[in-house]
């Protein structure tokens, strides 16, 4: 497929689908490689070669992202120089190994993993009520560097995973406000992208990479990289990290449907559920952060699930 031209309609598809795949990753810090990687992969690609598409198409719209969250005051230079250099090589790693290894049998367990961190990062950010969000200590290397070598690695093998992990750990740290971690997960990518692409160019050739897809996403994200910056930077901590949580268990809740064969109908239901809850989560955040911002008490701000 890639020694084939493509025809026009499909990258202007796959254009829109990189400009909303990273509006979302760039305002919750995580997103685009996994939705670009499903419709890669249903669009007749192999997961080496997905994957290698969306890392090098990644080099575009990182860097964008990152330049516009440094503007925007949204990044940590400190946890982005350490988280950098462990995520190129993992991702460097985990590129050159995928060919030859089955990401599937991982699956599973990064997703049961990540819903349980999505499900305490919501908590998190709803259990504090009205008060006044505190954050602890940045986080130290020692942190850090595994977090991103892990990160990384899982990103190269299956198409995304450097955001559902690097931002859902620091969030569930509560050392970072979510502004920055979402910024400097997304400007530390860069360079995790950069070892995926020379991963994959070693490992698939030139030959083994659609140009084509790649440009088509690389545009895409590259229009959304700076909007995303700016609803990051105005976006309040409590409902940035709701928002943020209920992606986190939405889309680990979907694949974990899929790895274990639901039907369809099930799948819905399950998708519809979460969807349903994270819609009134993010509803109270918001309902709380009125409450704390105008300083009122709210006789109706009992958390959800509260007896009337």
């Amino acid at each position: 497929m890639t020694g084939k031209s493509t025809p026009v309609r499909k990258l202007v598809i796959l254009a829109l689908v990189g400009l909303g795949a990273q509006l979302v990753d760039g305002s919750v810090g995580m997103g685009y490689g996994v939705t670009s990687a499903t419709l890669l992969i249903a669009a007749g690609l192999g997961p080496a070669a997905a994957s290698a598409a969306i890392h090098f198409s990644e080099i575009g719209t990182t860097l964008i992202s990152g330049i516009s969250h440094h503007t925007l005051g949204n990044t940590d230079w400190r946890t982005v120089s350490i988280l950098a250099g462990p995520g190129f090589v993992g991702a460097f790693s985990g590129a050159t190994l995928l060919v030859s290894i089955d990401a599937d049998v991982a699956k599973p367990v990064v997703a049961v993993i990540l819903l349980a961190l999505g499900c305490w990062v919501t908590f998190r950010f709803l259990a504090q009520g009205t008060r006044r969000l505190t954050f602890g200590p940045r986080p130290s290397a020692l942190f850090l560097a595994p977090m991103g070598l892990v990160a990384g690695g899982l990103d190269a093998l299956g198409g995304g995973g450097w955001g559902p992990v690097g931002t859902t750990t620091l969030l569930s740290s509560g050392r970072l406000e979510p502004r920055k971690v979402v910024g400097s997960v997304d400007t530390a990518e860069f360079v995790v992208a950069i070892g995926g692409s020379l991963g994959f160019l070693i490992a698939l050739g030139r030959e083994g990479i659609n140009w084509g897809f790649v440009a088509a996403l690389m545009l895409g994200g590259a229009v959304a990289a700076p909007i995303a910056a700016v609803i990051v930077r105005h976006l309040p901590a409590r409902i940035l990290g709701v928002v943020a949580g209920g992606v986190i268990v939405l889309t680990n809740v979907i694949t974990l449907g899929d790895l274990f064969e639901a039907s369809a109908v099930t799948l819905g239901l399950m998708a519809s559920l979460v969807f349903t809850l994270w819609v009134l989560w993010v509803a109270w955040a918001v309902k709380l952060e009125e409450a704390e911002r105008t300083g009122e008490p709210i006789g109706a701000a009992r958390r959800p699930g509260a007896a009337y």
